[in-house]
């Protein structure tokens, strides 16, 4: 039997080391899909509940892998619920591959069904490469480029294949005009660092420097050792975008956690105090929390030219990646002798873990959520991943979860959009079946779209060596983050009909899957319910009865936020007074004595 177009796609995906692609069928991709039956499923064809969730699922795999994700979708309605999953990809710098399919070439241009130009619609969010392939030979340089630019963009690509050329004969590319042959499969990777005299000029930066801060994204997270070999010469404290909370461990008594909107006091205050500073592999957008410009000498480090610089005025700028940046520069810095700065920045970490503490344990109706992150802090395997969802849940994923170890941890960072977290979940478990996987989930991301994708984790559970995948919700009944910007935001009190969301028992759901659904309502039950989740021979659904009305105040609130907040409690916010006492408590934790 002839070697069809649909199965030299399959065959060159496995000649890239792909082993998943996450999708879901439909008649655009036909050709695509016949192949995998014919491949016996090699690579495996991971089927989520929607589009949206196999592109969510790719970039959880490329996220926790370091591999290029690949998902799959049909022409049209398939191809246009990827998009959310690809923005997400974009906007964290993320490598994957998008396959879509197409109508017939024959019915292209004619208004046919689920014709969509596709061309136009994906021309931003895969600007790194797109293409439509419409003859076989195309093919290979194709798919060829759309791995090797992601790859070395960190970038999504999309390859659009029609329908009825995939169930064509396949031909190769020929050594003649007009046809462009294709090298092997293959993924070259070159260390970029920045020249001598720009190191130099660095050091210089640095060396001057008293009251050294150091802020780490993603772009250092195979930097780990030089970032705190640096910190250790410098006396600096290392501050985290949210991006790169996993880059170093949250038990070095100088990692002051989180910086922005779900930053820690110890983070603004080292950016409030210190006068320079080293940016590592970050881009975090919010520059307000950075020094007041004037204040501090930066330098920053990035592998791409074109942020650097973006954020804050820096005075020496190193193009290149992070450890061998790094590595180039530590011979150049001197030690600094004098470490008050650094006592003082230890002294405000410790203090920090404390308020912490504190208000985890504040008592609400029925369950404060930060002690829901308290407790697994105390618990979680120093080999798991965490993902997490976009909404009031991230603050307490921000503050309270402390990495250790080999922990991963990862969340749509700058689309920010919701759903992600349970979907990201599952492609960690595909890109690390022999590790535990935590998702920290709000009802209101669970009842988008993370129960239909329970049904994904209860279809697959079986190929994953290590059997835990739990899912926390944080069960409030309430589009709660939103319901706090409305209130510190806008002074608007809370709008039920917008808000409040129906009351669904995610526990009982998930026992109706046929795993372990854990619900709690008392918070003395909460640490032995994470032991027996965490213990669980397969997936498990730990739903938390949380009280909504525990503020997530940053550290750095303003007073226009105060002023705002109690203005909406004026108007006649249905809880009111249950929002003034409970802020009330938690921003005390921050002046107990002996604090700062």
């Amino acid at each position: 039997m002839a070697e069809t177009v649909g199965d030299q796609v399959v065959r060159r995906l496995r000649e890239w080391g792909v082993e998943h692609v996450f999708g879901y069928p439909g008649d655009g991709i036909n050709g695509i899909v016949t192949a995998f039956g014919k491949a016996d499923n090699q690579p495996r064809f991971v089927q989520s509940r929607h589009e949206e969730m196999s592109a969510f699922q790719a970039v959880g795999y490329a996220k926790f892998s370091g591999e290029v994700g690949v998902c799959l979708a049909t022409s049209g309605p398939g191809a246009i619920h990827l998009l959310n999953g690809l923005y997400d990809a974009k906007l964290d710098h993320v490598p994957v591959v998008a396959l879509v399919g197409q109508t017939a070439r024959t019915a292209m241009g004619g208004s046919y069904q689920q014709e969509v130009d596709l061309q136009a619609l994906y021309k931003d969010v895969a600007a790194a490469y797109l293409v439509e392939v419409n003859v076989a030979e195309q093919l290979p340089n194709a798919l060829d480029r759309a791995f090797r630019t992601a790859r070395a963009r960190q970038a999504p690509t999309a390859v659009i294949i029609p329908a009825d050329l995939q169930e064509q004969d396949y031909s190769p590319p020929q050594h003649a005009f007009k046809q462009v042959p294709s090298s092997p499969p293959s993924s070259p990777h070159a260390v970029l660092v920045p020249p001598e005299d720009e190191l130099a000029r660095a050091a210089e930066v640095l060396n001057a420097g008293e009251k050294v801060a150091i802020l780490v994204g993603q772009g250092a997270r195979n930097a780990a050792d030089e970032v705190k070999h640096v910190a250790e010469l410098t006396g600096a404290g290392v501050a985290k975008a949210l991006l790169g909370k996993d880059v170093l461990p949250d038990d070095l008594p100088y990692v002051t956690g989180s910086i922005g909107l779900l930053g820690t006091r110890p983070t603004y205050e080292l950016m409030q105090e210190c006068d320079t500073l080293l940016i590592v592999g970050s881009n975090m957008p919010y520059s307000q929390f950075l020094p007041e410009f004037g204040q501090a000498r930066a330098v920053q480090i990035d592998v791409d030219a074109s942020v650097i610089g973006m954020r804050y005025p820096t005075e020496a700028n190193l193009v290149g990646e992070a450890k061998g940046t790094l590595r180039a520069l530590i011979p150049l810095l001197e030690a600094k002798d004098d470490r008050s700065w650094r006592r003082d920045i230890e002294r405000n970490v410790a203090a920090w873990w404390e308020t912490m503490e504190q208000q985890a344990m504040l008592e609400a109706r029925p369950v404060n959520p930060q002690r829901v992150v308290h407790e697994l802090s105390a618990r979680i395997p120093e080999d798991a991943i965490v993902t997490a969802d976009s909404g009031s849940s991230t603050n307490w994923y921000a503050r309270n979860l402390r990495i250790r170890g080999r922990m991963r941890a990862s969340l749509s960072g700058t689309l920010a959009t919701m759903g992600p977290g349970v979907p990201y979940a599952i492609g960690a478990k595909f890109a690390h079946p022999e590790r535990p996987v935590v998702a920290l989930v709000g009802d209101g991301a669970m009842q988008m779209n993370g129960m239909a994708e329970l049904i994904t984790i209860a279809r697959y559970r079986e190929l994953w060596s290590d059997p835990r995948l739990v899912v926390c919700v944080f069960h409030n009944d309430d589009l709660n983050q939103v319901t706090w910007e409305l209130r510190a935001m806008g002074g608007a009190p809370k709008f039920e009909e917008s808000q409040s969301l129906p009351d669904v028992s995610y526990a009982g759901f998930a026992r109706s899957l046929g795993f372990e659904g854990i619900a709690v309502d008392d918070p003395g039950e909460l640490g032995p319910a994470w032991d027996r989740a965490l213990s669980a021979d397969g997936p498990v659904v730990l739903d938390v009865r949380c009280d909504p009305e525990v503020p997530p105040i940053p550290p750095h609130a303003t007073f226009e936020q105060m002023k705002s907040t109690a203005e909406a409690l004026l108007k006649g916010d249905p809880n009111a007074w249950h929002v003034l006492v409970q802020g009330a408590k938690t921003k005390m934790q921050e002046f107990v004595p002996g604090r700062r």
